[in-house]
């Protein structure tokens, strides 16, 4: 399964109060090896997502896979997407 790794470090000065430090992709690896490979601190905050996710067509009623990160508006899932 492909995973991508999000890491974030804290930072107070911003509105989130985190930043983005990078983002990795881990493609055919297991969880518990991606787990490991990520070091995790008092600083860092670490999200790990299932790259592709299985969403509905709204208009077809297929099921597709995409992007867990594809904006709303870009996805054929939304009503977003057809209404432009």
């Amino acid at each position: 399964m492909d995973y991508t790794v999000e890491i974030y470090r804290l930072d107070r000065r911003h509105k989130g109060g985190m930043v983005l430090d990078r983002k990795v992709e881990y493609p055919n690896t297991d969880l518990a090896t991606v787990e490991a490979l990520n070091p995790r601190g008092p600083r860092y905050v670490v999200m790990i997502h299932e790259t592709y996710v299985t969403r509905k067509n709204l208009m077809s009623g297929r099921e597709y896979q995409e992007r867990y990160d594809t904006p709303r508006s870009c996805s054929p899932s939304s009503e977003a997407y057809w209404s432009m």
